[in-house]
Formats: structure tokens, sequence, C-alpha cells
């Protein structure tokens, strides 16, 4: 089932099976964007708009996603939360911007969801300008690590909603300009991580 249409089915329920157990640490994630008046934010797979309460004002944002039905949800929470974003239906594996346009990437339960994170890495890379930063929250596995019933959920998974499978190291090669800043445990004994990126020439 293509992510587009498996999310379309979900997005009545998303918010029930995400927010609670995610909240905290989404709020951490989002508490590492500092001195944000004036630069242009991307909020790379935004889904219902459930970041959208912890965003510091002063930015452009822009929130983009490949389901229409999750952006709808997301315009409503916009408005009410007061913050002003651009909201736009595009996909993260080939984004509709020039290279060079945003200071800061925020990618929330992205990676272990696209068919190909490490391009979907790639693309990131492109729109951020040299010295801006990308902020990850999502699952995965370490190198090596067998995981055996993580690999195996996800031959059901990956069709439906997430993968977990995804090893984080194993998309860098693909991004020779993004360097690791931090990268800290977040949730289930570290298979949630908090990941900074910085890009460097």
């Amino acid at each position: 089932m293509a992510l587009k249409h498996s999310y379309s089915l979900l997005s009545p329920i998303y918010d029930l099976a995400v927010r609670r157990p995610l909240d905290h640490i989404r709020k951490k994630s989002l508490a590492r964007l500092q001195n944000v008046v004036g630069k242009d934010i991307l909020i790379n797979g935004i889904g219902t708009g459930l970041d959208l309460d912890y965003l510091p004002r002063g930015a452009r944002y822009t929130g983009l996603d490949i389901t229409p039905l999750m952006l709808r949800r997301a315009a409503k929470r916009a408005e009410q939360s007061g913050v002003e974003i651009q909201l736009e239906c595009a996909d993260s594996l080939n984004l509709p911007y020039r290279s060079e346009t945003f200071d800061i990437v925020v990618m929330h339960l992205i990676l272990a969801v696209v068919p190909d994170p490490a391009r979907a890495l790639q693309e990131a890379e492109r729109v951020l300008r040299t010295n801006g930063s990308i902020y990850i929250l999502d699952k995965f596995l370490r190198p090596g690590q067998i995981a055996p019933i993580r690999r195996t959920i996800n031959t059901v998974s990956r069709h439906i909603a997430t993968r977990t499978d995804v090893v984080f190291e194993d998309l860098l090669p693909d991004a020779a300009k993004l360097h690791v800043v931090s990268d800290d445990p977040a949730l289930a004994g570290g298979w949630f991580r908090l990941i900074e990126l910085a890009k460097k020439h």
C-alpha cells in the first residue's frame, strides 16, 4: 500500500496512537530550536501538526506532508495554535525547494517511514543552508544490531505505517556534508533517538 494512501486511512486515529507516548520527547526535541527569529525552518513530514504547539515564534515556517488529509488536520491545528506556517503537499524524497533554502530542517518520525530514508536525508541536506542544522527524532537500529523481532515486524509494518529496520549510520555516507553534532537516546532503551546534524562544506 502506498504511503500516501495508508496514512490517509490512519489520519483519523494518528493522534490517538502517537501523541501521548511521544509528546514529551517531541517537546524535548523542539526545545533545541534556539534563536530562530528570522530563520527559515522546514518541518519535513509535519503530519497532523503535533509539532506546532512547541514551535518557538519568530521564524518563517514551512510544513510539508505527502498526505492531504494529514495536512488538513495540521492546518486546523495551526489556526488554533496561532503559528504562522505555510503548508504544502509534497514528497520528502523530492522536495520542491531550491538548494540552500532553509536554515533548519526538522524531521520527526519521517526517516523511518519513507521507503528510501537515505534519499530523504539527501534531500534535506540539499535544501539546508551551509552551517544549518537538522533535528531528527526517530527510531533506529544500531549498526550490527540483530533485533529479530523488529526486523520481522518490519516485513508488514513498512507497508502500512513505519519501518522498524532503519540503521541511521547507514544513511550518512550518502549525505557527505552532514556531520553528527549530538546523538542521544530518547525512549524505548535508545531505540528512539534525538539526533542533531550540521551541514559543513
